[in-house]
């Protein structure tokens, strides 16, 4: 690892970091990951409960290096301030000006409270991009009759449509394994808050950015409006099958699963020659795409019998690079695969304590002249309190008289 200074797409943006949990801080480690400075502030007495949520090493005794938190929160620096306090809160706004882009995740109403509202932190800095995630969005952008309500991952998931369609049939929905509710929320998120600064820096102005993490799903599960619109049909689950192309899905191995898609004449025959089913291959009642989709039971049946006999390696064999086709890996095959390491999807960090490096999922995209990377682990709970208060223009004796008050941590 190297220091946070200096590096990215994103270098000179300042953020100043309110969120918790996992909608809130994937968005900022987003932006993080490519050079933005983000600021993480949080509550004297517990800061974000994602610290305390683990996974955590054995030789971790105290429990202070959370493996969750580390993974959404590396490249940031911490401050620990009381925004309860008026002095807290004076803090914030005297920091205000030399911010691009406030990120919040709190309930609908939570910031207003505090007085630190998008329309009190605008005055201060009138090109401010204030940016917020929650579960059914802002009233400022449509007043949802569930505002107030709490959310996470598994709401959203419910709600916004695709756990509806996720399943091995209609009677049994199930969630995702990732916490896509929250994740694909924040990629929007972050996707807003650079649109808003461009508008920003060309204008002058800020604005508020909101997400609600039910529209994120809903957004990019489209294909159940469209089934529904055009089609008229309500979509349910489909299992591992696509519900129009054939074939399409997860398929069994000797040892495992398998993925693969073949939407086309040419990659069906491709198919079949790789796996020896030359009969399936010259069947004309399965010749073209239509014909398929007419008989997925009998294609997705004889493609199943074969793949079974097969090991997930003599398929990657027969198959890899001939046919869209890919092991259905665990994370022991991801570390072994060396797609992983020559993509650096595998980044290494050091926790203090831990006589080992450890690895948290790497950046997924890719700069030639400004690349991103994790540069530095996740900030202890206020590491960074005196250094970014000093770089804000406070003076030490401010600081120590705030830390005697418990205004900081």
């Amino acid at each position: 690892m190297t220091s946070t200074t200096g590096f990215g797409a994103l270098e000179g943006l300042r953020v100043l970091d309110f969120t918790q949990a996992l909608a809130g801080p994937f968005c900022t480690q987003i932006l993080a990951d490519h050079g933005a400075d983000v600021i993480k502030i949080e509550a004297p007495d517990s800061g974000d409960f994602a610290r305390d949520s683990g996974p955590f090493h054995a030789a971790d005794v105290d429990h202070k290096q959370s493996g969750y938190f580390h993974s959404i929160n590396r490249n940031k620096k911490s401050i620990s301030i009381d925004l309860k306090t008026a002095a807290g809160r004076a803090i914030v706004f005297k920091m205000l000006p030399q911010f691009d882009v406030v990120v919040e995740n709190f309930r609908a109403g939570v910031m207003d409270r505090l007085g630190l509202s998008y329309e009190a932190m605008r005055t201060h800095n009138p090109r401010l991009v204030y940016a917020t995630v929650r579960g059914f969005g802002d009233a400022r952008s449509g007043a949802s009759p569930y505002t107030d309500w709490p959310a996470f991952d598994v709401v959203s998931q419910a709600m916004g449509g695709m756990m509806g369609i996720t399943g091995m049939d209609r009677d049994h929905p199930v969630k995702t394994g990732p916490g896509v509710g929250d994740t694909i929320p924040a990629l929007y998120l972050a996707f807003g808050i650079l649109a808003a600064v461009l508008r920003a820096r060309t204008t002058g102005q800020g604005q508020f950015v909101d997400v609600a993490m039910l529209d994120a799903v809903l957004a990019v599960s489209e294909r159940i409006v469209h089934q529904r619109s055009f089609g008229k049909i309500t979509a349910g689950p489909e299992g591992n099958f696509h519900p129009f192309l054939v074939p399409f899905g997860v398929y069994p191995a000797k040892d495992g699963h398998v993925a693969i898609g073949c939407p086309n004449d040419a990659f069906f025959r491709e198919l079949c020659q790789g796996l020896d089913l030359i009969d399936l291959r010259d069947d004309p009642a399965v010749a073209t795409t239509a014909d398929r989709r007419a008989r997925p039971d009998y294609v997705n049946g004889a493609v199943s019998t074969r793949t079974a006999q097969l090991t997930k390696a003599e398929l990657m064999t027969r198959l890899g690079g001939k046919v869209p086709f890919g092991p259905v890996y665990d994370i022991d095959e991801i570390i072994a695969d060396p797609h992983f390491a020559a993509r650096d999807m595998l980044a290494e960090i050091e926790c203090p304590g831990i006589p080992e490096t450890l690895r948290i999922a790497g950046v997924p995209v890719k700069f030639s002249e400004t690349p991103g990377g994790v540069k530095h682990r996740a900030p202890d709970h206020g590491e960074h309190t005196d250094l970014v208060l000093l770089a804000s223009g406070f003076t030490a004796g401010e600081i120590s008289a705030w830390r005697r008050d418990g205004i900081i941590h």
